[in-house]
């Protein structure tokens, strides 16, 4: 009995600490984020995100599909770095939904001398050969 519950809390204590240890990572990539949007570089902002055809990106207008349709997205809605601004990211909730998926809420802001900007976004992160990556993004 001594050992079983010693072996529970093991895999309790271990199945904690992955947990945790995807959500650091995913916020440690969402500072990324903000770092690289806010210097203007829009090819490292979209690192993270599936470089794959089946990646989704869905927004007002409608679903974009493919890493490169998504950067041209960007790139034609944020020409350069005054039109990108400052964005800031609040993170609501990380919830695991499966042992190599995280579904992840947040708050999104555009800080403007033209009038901030803001909405909400539910991002889909993958863990793919051995790396967090965004399969799909739902911003409105």
């Amino acid at each position: 009995m001594k050992y079983f519950l010693l072996i529970l809390l093991f895999a309790a204590t271990t199945f904690t600490t992955r947990s945790q240890n995807a959500e650091t990572a995913i916020r440690s990539i969402m500072d990324e984020q903000v770092m690289a949007w806010n210097s203007g570089n829009l090819e490292a902002f979209m690192e993270p995100y599936w470089k794959n055809d089946s990646l989704a990106f869905i927004g007002k207008s409608g679903i974009t599909y493919g890493w490169n349709n998504t950067l041209s997205r960007y790139q034609k809605s944020y020409p350069d770095a005054a039109a990108m601004s400052k964005l800031q990211f609040t993170i609501i909730h990380i919830q695991k939904t499966g042992k190599h998926y995280r579904y992840v809420t947040g708050k999104w802001m555009l800080k403007r001398t033209a009038g901030d900007l803001s909405g909400h976004f539910t991002l889909v992160f993958k863990k793919i050969n051995g790396r967090w990556l965004i399969i799909s993004d739902h911003s409105s």
